[in-house]
């Protein structure tokens, strides 16, 4: 291939020409490269700022995502010193959200080490679109959220014998 990308004979097929005008993109070339893609794309605007999307920056609260097999996962969230009534979980626009609000109260208390973190927080996921919450419980400080993926009827198994 010659630099500029034009076009050279193939020895295989006989006089027959192959166009190479592939270009290597390094991190540095990153927003030239996202330009040329949202000018050449329609519908994708969503996708390229939710992959993109830097959110998230926190750690908190930590939390297991386990992939139970193909068409179930649980996501694991440890919420130690939250109620019941102080977490909120829901669904809007293909994200999962879980939120908690700690109610702010003087510490008249003098800590020699506070490592345990009770702070509110909101923390959002993204899920598909064939992708759905099917049941959600908080039990000793651990919220716990099934998810399962949507099997249309003629691509789920079927047992004949």
């Amino acid at each position: 291939m010659s630099p500029s990308g034009t076009t050279k004979p193939n020895s295989l097929s006989k006089g027959a020409t192959i166009m190479n005008t592939l270009t290597r993109y390094r991190s540095a070339d990153l927003p030239q490269l996202m330009d040329r893609i949202s000018k050449n794309s329609i519908g994708l605007d969503n996708f390229f700022e939710s992959f993109f999307d830097s959110d998230v920056t926190t750690n908190y609260p930590p939390y297991n995502l386990i992939h139970v097999n193909n068409v179930e996962s649980r996501l694991e969230i440890a919420l130690a010193g939250f109620k019941k009534k102080e977490v909120k979980v829901y669904t809007e626009y293909g994200k999962l959200y879980v939120t908690a609000k700690k109610p702010e109260k003087e510490d008249s208390d003098s800590y020699v080490h506070k490592g345990l973190a009770h702070r509110s927080f909101k923390k959002a996921w993204t899920i598909s679109e064939d992708c759905e919450v099917r049941n959600v419980t908080f039990e000793d400080g651990l919220l716990t959220v099934e998810l399962g993926k949507i099997v249309p009827e003629h691509h789920s198994r079927k047992d004949w014998f």
